[in-house]
């Protein structure tokens, strides 16, 4: 297994955010943090153009920065800290994290669109990495609420369960002695909502009670694997993407599937339940890529 967690940092507070979680999971996992900076064209827009060796002292300085701030609240996690290029920032990180356990991004980043809440790089590697991938907000915290840790959310595909997103879940939620919240949204039939007209309450308890069997069938075996991982099964209704953004407003992390399929760089995707809830979930968001 990868000896080793990575954050992207570009000296944004997304960044920051993103350097400060990944240390929080890189000691839980036992291993060191590694911190990295994808030089670009826009280091050029902080520097003196008639001095271009002043971008790699400045980025360097921002890199020694961020460590200095991670190493304050992680005295004893062993961090390295790198500026790495050589290529499109969206290659060199898919390339440098393909041999560690995970990625971890901030939302936004330098030159993003304040529209946007994921920027297109981020999406971009998102939709490329072979690693799960995590994305931060800005200002994110720790998002307990109560007695315990924050729960773990994953979303379930009932009819097509992916195993590698439900066992990273799994594992997550039990590094952090946490309850796991596994979320099926069903859509009823469309005749429920035609014309207001509304199903006999015998009809629509028939449709609940097959959409939670299919639930319990998807996560069969997994509580006999990880029999210390508390599991809530919520089947509710609604789409995938609004079903677990709904329920993960107080949650420490959100887990998601990306199908990998043939990329093509005119035409990157994540699928639509994984690109909803990066843009609206406000709990840290992995994607997790998946056959």
């Amino acid at each position: 297994m990868a000896d080793h967690l990575l954050a992207a940092v570009d000296g944004s507070a997304e960044s920051l955010a993103a350097a400060r979680w990944a240390a929080d999971e890189a000691a839980r996992h036992g291993v060191p943090l590694r911190l990295v900076h994808a030089q670009t064209w826009l280091d050029d827009l902080h520097t003196d153009s008639g001095q271009p060796a002043d971008v790699r002292a400045l980025t360097t300085r921002m890199l020694s920065d961020a460590k200095r701030a991670v190493e304050d609240t992680h005295p004893g996690l062993e961090i390295r800290a790198e500026l790495i290029g050589g290529g499109e920032p969206v290659d060199v990180l898919v390339d440098a994290a393909a041999d560690a356990r995970m990625l971890v991004l901030g939302s936004r980043g330098l030159g993003g669109f304040g529209g946007l809440m994921v920027g297109s790089i981020g999406l971009a590697v998102i939709a490329r990495s072979e690693v799960p991938t995590v994305l931060i907000r800005s200002g994110e915290t720790d998002r307990r609420t109560g007695p315990g840790e924050p729960e773990v959310v994953v979303g379930v595909d009932t009819r097509e369960a992916a195993a590698d997103v439900i066992d990273f879940a799994f594992r997550e939620a039990a590094r952090r002695g946490a309850v796991l919240r596994a979320v099926h949204g069903w859509t009823p039939p469309p005749v429920w909502g035609y014309a207001g007209w509304v199903a006999p309450q015998p009809e629509a308890e028939q449709f609940r009670a097959i959409e939670d069997e299919l639930l319990t069938l998807a996560m069969t075996g997994w509580q006999e694997k990880y029999p210390d991982v508390p599991v809530v099964q919520d089947s509710r209704i609604g789409s995938g993407a609004a079903a677990l953004v709904d329920a993960c407003a107080d949650a420490g992390l959100v887990v998601v599937g990306r199908r990998r399929r043939p990329q093509h760089h005119a035409g990157l995707r994540i699928g639509p339940v994984a690109h909803a809830v990066l843009h609206h979930a406000q709990a840290p968001v992995a994607v997790v890529p998946h056959d």
